[in-house]
């Protein structure tokens, strides 16, 4: 059974064809990978990724996906 999920949530995604927007999940069942739809912010192009080739960018304010990283500093505040 294919189930298809609409995302609500604004949230930023890395591809390997860099950042996108992902505007629904695709779901084939136990069987195969999740299947990402995501709007690339360079050229707006819409492709599919499965879930293995999706990563959540870093959210500062949640402190998601921070591990490792650097904030930026900009006039002594941190960003």
């Amino acid at each position: 059974m294919t189930t298809i999920h609409e995302i609500q949530q604004a949230m930023y995604v890395e591809t390997p064809h860099g950042d996108g927007v992902p505007l629904f999940l695709i779901d084939y069942g136990p069987h195969l990978n999740t299947v990402w739809v995501v709007a690339n912010c360079e050229d707006g192009k819409v492709r599919h990724y499965g879930s293995n080739h999706i990563r959540i960018t870093v959210n500062w304010t949640m402190d998601f996906n921070t591990k490792g990283k650097e904030k930026i500093k900009q006039d002594d505040k941190e960003f």
